[in-house]
């Protein structure tokens, strides 16, 4: 199970009742600078705005593809080791707004850690040291380290031989 707090809601869905959990200026911002660094060319750059002005941890020398979207609402709950790639399109949500209740949980990211185009990582995930996580994953459970997994939802895949060289 991912390691989520869950918070109970009456009345209308919990995204109707989203600004009672975050304020509006406050997604707005983030909504704005995570538009710039989504197209921003400059890994610098576009690291500096998640660390200084969203409050994540973003290790030294990892990689933000163009159009990866961190969660608008609890950015600050995201955190990736040194060396790592996440790959292009792909969404980090920190967040969960369902009917009764909503979800809140951290996202960590190893060091050296591969994520492919197009891959969903949702919230309270651990992705250790080292993993690869494939192109068009959901990883919806921790990932060891050094794993390499793949697929909706995610499944450990065997590496052979040649995959490695």
């Amino acid at each position: 199970m991912r390691r989520v707090e869950r918070y109970p809601v009456e009345g209308p869905n919990a995204l109707w009742q989203v600004y009672r959990t975050v304020s509006r200026l406050k997604a707005v911002r983030n909504f704005i600078f995570i538009q710039i660094a989504r197209y921003c060319p400059s890994l610098p750059v576009k690291n500096w705005i998640y660390r200084r002005i969203l409050g994540m941890k973003v290790g030294r020398h990892t990689s933000f593809a163009l159009m990866v979207m961190v969660d608008v609402f609890f950015p600050e709950r995201i955190s990736v080791g040194d060396n790592s790639i996440i790959g292009y399109n792909s969404t980090l949500l920190t967040h969960e707004y369902l009917i009764k209740e909503y979800r809140l949980g951290d996202i960590k990211i190893g060091s050296e850690v591969m994520i492919g185009a197009n891959v969903t990582i949702l919230p309270g995930v651990t992705i250790g040291d080292g993993a690869v996580v494939a192109a068009g994953s959901v990883v919806h459970k921790d990932v060891a380290p050094g794993a390499f997994v793949g697929g909706n939802p995610i499944r450990v895949i065997e590496r052979t031989k040649d995959a490695n060289e």
